[in-house]
């Protein structure tokens, strides 16, 4: 829901939670205020059109402070006068906060207000179910870690029987280092040859001069 409304001179637009500058109010930071020109009120698709103002609507505003505006120059000269004038200036300003826009018997506030508490209403259930999903993960992991510590309790024992392997392995080392025994019927074949060699000379070739 949004209203346009006028003061001094002015239109703005606002809704619930708008805060804007307008002119200079006589009114007192904090104070609580109405504003009573409403030109127009829309909820979704109704549409209020004040002619000039909307009869039963209603604005309400919280003076938040006093403020200047920006500074602003204003230059006036005659030529061939010699005249001169340069003023600056400053606009005072009310700073408001809209706290209320009603249309009839309808609220923005209250409708904001149950928007509200609904929000609130799941962000705690959101909670809730965050650390029931918190307990239940903690309460896991302490069930993994006693079992783990039991399993690392349990195994010494069953590695025990596993001392007969080094004797095995040392075994099959000394086994690779030992020499090879050299076999007896190599030198035998070996003189045996060498005898043969030695038997049967090579008869010298018979050439045609010989004959």
């Amino acid at each position: 829901m949004y209203a346009v409304i006028e003061t001094g001179g002015k239109q703005y637009k606002v809704e619930l939670g708008t805060e804007l500058e307008v002119e200079l109010l006589d009114v007192e930071p904090g104070q609580e205020i109405n504003l009573e020109r409403v030109l127009l009120v829309a909820d979704g698709e109704k549409t209020a059109i004040g002619q000039p103002v909307v009869a039963d609507a209603t604005v309400s505003a919280r003076v938040l402070r006093r403020d200047r505006g920006e500074k602003t120059i204003s230059f006036k000269y005659r030529p061939k006068a010699r005249r001169r004038v340069k003023k600056g200036h400053r606009q005072e300003l009310t700073v408001l906060k809209i706290t209320e826009v009603r249309l009839g018997s309808k609220s923005a506030a209250a409708e904001a207000k149950v928007v509200e508490a609904q929000a609130e209403a799941d962000r705690q259930k959101v909670a809730k179910a965050a650390a029931r999903q918190a307990a239940e993960d903690a309460a896991l992991a302490e069930k993994l870690k006693a079992r783990d510590e039991a399993a690392a309790a349990a195994a010494p024992k069953k590695g025990a029987p596993a001392k007969a392997a080094p004797k095995a392995k040392a075994e099959k080392t000394d086994k690779a280092a030992a020499p090879e025994k050299p076999t007896k019927a190599a030198p035998k074949a070996a003189a045996e040859k060498t005898d043969k060699a030695v038997a049967s000379p090579k008869r010298p070739s018979r050439t045609k001069k010989d004959e």
